[in-house]
């Protein structure tokens, strides 16, 4: 292998499988002299890939952990199971998944081979997931337009319909895409209305980058991150509520049935636990998380939560009742 350039990817290529490769082995493979292996793994090396030897008659290379992130090299199925992965994760809102895979999914699909993008949309469409998140899902594709917007610092337009069900069709300056765990939040600056703006992304549609350039705006006053700034919106958006809940069961049993969003329990017996939290999700939903939790438990407050659960019990039994 004579080109320099082919012949260092293939040799990176091989590296990156963890493994210690003999010299010997090396030369064998990329059809040189042990000697030009051994230029080639300095020219790495001159690159940033911490690429160790170890001593012998035979010797041999191996690539280890540096102090950066070098390039990855990845074959077509190491691709594709990538792209699948982070799509099902993005597709979801799955808890713990934040903006940091959406980039990367950005990334990417953004230079998949026609002919892998096309294997991963024929995986993904013929996938079913057994589970799913709380939130709403949405279509990977939408995360990864905002993403690349939003990494490219291009305005973003799309449409968007309000909690009320009014559409209406926006220009924005996207700054960061936020994960709650439930569902997907867009930060970003709205020039229509010349103010900063949070959109839920699965009220979102038909995003697509303009290709006019921005600078990033300072976030308002008050917020240092995307994160702080969805929560003050959230507070002022909805109401938040103090819920109080005993339940007969240990708090290690139900800690792995309740969302981690609710916050944690607190033990108050062997064999009983008490929920003590604020939160600004909807009663509706607290209800209905509290009944999946499959365990007998008393709700103290609000007045509000205790009359959303009898409505749930009233219609669960007049379901089961009429079978």
């Amino acid at each position: 292998m004579t080109d320099t350039p082919a012949r260092l990817l293939r040799l990176l290529s091989l590296l990156q499988t963890p493994r210690e490769w003999p010299g010997p082995e090396l030369a064998a493979r990329l059809e040189v002299s042990p000697r030009t292996v051994r230029r080639d793994v300095d020219r790495l090396r001159g690159l940033g890939y911490p690429v160790e030897a170890s001593r012998g008659s035979v010797g041999g290379y191996r690539l280890v952990a540096g102090t950066a992130m070098p390039p990855l090299l990845l074959d077509d199925e190491e691709a594709v199971a990538i792209a699948v992965g982070l799509r099902a994760g993005a597709g979801h809102a799955i808890e713990g998944v934040d903006e940091a895979s959406v980039r990367a999914l950005a990334k990417l699909e953004q230079v998949l081979p026609s002919r892998l993008r096309h294997r991963v949309s024929a995986l993904q469409h013929a996938t079913v997931a057994l589970t799913r998140g709380d939130g709403a899902t949405i279509a990977p594709r939408t995360l990864t337009a905002i993403a690349s917007a939003a990494t490219a610092r291009e305005t973003l337009r799309f449409g968007y319909r309000a909690a009320d069900g009014t559409g209406s069709k926006r220009l924005t300056e996207p700054y960061r895409l936020v994960s709650t765990g439930s569902r997907w939040y867009l930060i970003a600056y709205d020039l229509d209305r010349e103010d900063w703006r949070t959109f839920r992304v699965d009220r979102l549609s038909e995003p697509f980058a303009t290709g006019a350039r921005f600078t990033p705006r300072a976030l308002p006053a008050g917020s240092e991150d995307a994160g702080e700034l969805l929560g003050r919106t959230m507070s002022v958006a909805q109401p938040a509520w103090d819920v109080d809940v005993a339940f007969e069961g240990p708090a290690s049993v139900l800690a792995d049935r309740l969302p981690t969003e609710l916050g944690p329990l607190e033990p108050t017996g062997d064999h009983t636990c008490r929920l003590r939290t604020r939160t600004s999700n909807s009663l509706e939903w607290v209800a209905l998380r509290l009944a999946l939790a499959d365990c007998a438990f008393e709700a103290h407050g609000p007045p509000a939560l205790v009359e959303r659960l009898a409505t749930l019990g009233a219609r669960l039994t007049r379901a089961a009742s009429s079978t």
